[in-house]
């Protein structure tokens, strides 16, 4: 008797990004199904043949690395300072669109004559010490610091709240994670003006190997990728729908086609309206147009005759195979040179 393929999934089990990816996923309609919040396992009712893990987020980028699971959802900082140096690790989904931080190179504030890496190293040499640097992303940041000539330094292990450790005499410097700066200065730190280590965002990653040797987690990423692809160009988007008099659904066409904003994603749809005088003149016309556009349109639909204007959010928009499927299959060599698939 075969033993079922087990393909898991591993997503942030704390911190700033759990919730996030648990609330991004449900609207992706991934819903996950946890049955508690302490649980370390659960599963995606809409995806039965993939089990979800709950990981640190610097543990996932490991495990899918190692091919302990096949698909992780995770910072890129973490994937640049876990991922190891080969291509064990395939990025899927380079940006999710949230989770944005940076990782960035603070200095006390009474540093008054400290404000750029050049600054910084020119510093370093009136100390008459190695500079102590305190960090989560020793990788990372040892690069960083070596490339600006920073030198001497040591990098100082992190246990708990980086940004009291200049303050306490614990390190002189930190490399952290920064989403608004407001938690450096209420501890009188100030990033220096080209001090950011790296941006991150939230990424969708798979082991390479796992892929290349799995079928099923090769559709499992297809259907992650089709519906996370569909969810976030929705959400650009809004449904418009309005009824329009004219003498033929042809004449109201030509009509919306003359606005700016009025095309839709291939041309509006126009259908007759039953109504009770049984005024054939009737249709209604439905377009999906940019949400920042939505004011316009709907001014340009009134000044051609449009009225009882509906708005509704969209959901999905699944177009042609998203790029970043083909894109997977290309990086695991699986499309021939004329396109199709092996």
């Amino acid at each position: 008797m075969a033993v079922p393929e087990n393909v898991r999934l591993s997503l942030p089990s704390e911190g700033r990004m759990s919730q996030s990816t648990m609330d991004f996923l449900s609207a992706c309609g991934l819903t996950v199904d946890r049955p508690h919040n302490r649980s370390y396992g659960a599963r995606i009712p809409a995806l039965p043949q993939l089990e979800v893990l709950f990981q640190r987020a610097g543990d996932i980028a490991v495990s899918v690395r190692d091919g302990i699971v096949e698909f992780g959802i995770t910072g890129l900082d973490m994937v640049a300072e876990r991922g190891g140096d080969g291509d064990a690790i395939l990025v899927l989904h380079d940006d999710l669109r949230y989770g944005q931080c940076r990782l960035w190179v603070a200095v006390p504030e009474w540093w008054e004559t400290v404000h750029t890496m050049a600054d910084l190293a020119a510093y370093v040499h009136t100390l008459g010490r190695p500079l102590r640097v305190v960090t989560r992303f020793p990788n990372l940041t040892s690069r960083f610091l070596t490339r600006h000539q920073i030198r001497p330094f040591i990098l100082v292990p992190a246990d708990g709240t980086l940004e009291v450790a200049p303050t306490i005499g614990y390190a002189d410097i930190i490399a952290d994670l920064v989403v608004s700066g407001q938690t450096l200065q209420a501890n009188r730190l100030r990033m220096l003006k080209d001090g950011e280590i790296f941006s991150s965002r939230a990424v969708l990653i798979a082991n390479r190997q796992a892929l290349r040797r799995s079928p099923l987690a090769r559709s499992i990423a297809r259907y992650l990728l089709e519906f996370i692809e569909a969810h976030l160009r929705a959400g650009e988007l809004v449904s418009v729908f309005a009824n329009m008099r004219g003498a033929s659904p042809q004449e109201i066409g030509q009509r919306m086609l003359s606005q700016k904003t009025l095309g839709g994603l291939q041309g509006p749809t126009i259908s007759p309206v039953v109504v009770r005088d049984g005024n054939p003149n009737w249709y209604a016309v439905h377009i999906v147009v940019r949400r920042d556009q939505l004011f316009q349109a709907i001014t340009e639909l009134r000044a051609i005759g449009g009225s009882g204007v509906v708005v509704a959010p969209v959901l999905y928009v699944f177009e042609e195979e998203p790029a970043r499927c083909r894109a997977m299959m290309e990086a695991l060599g699986e499309l021939t040179d004329s396109g199709g698939a092996e």
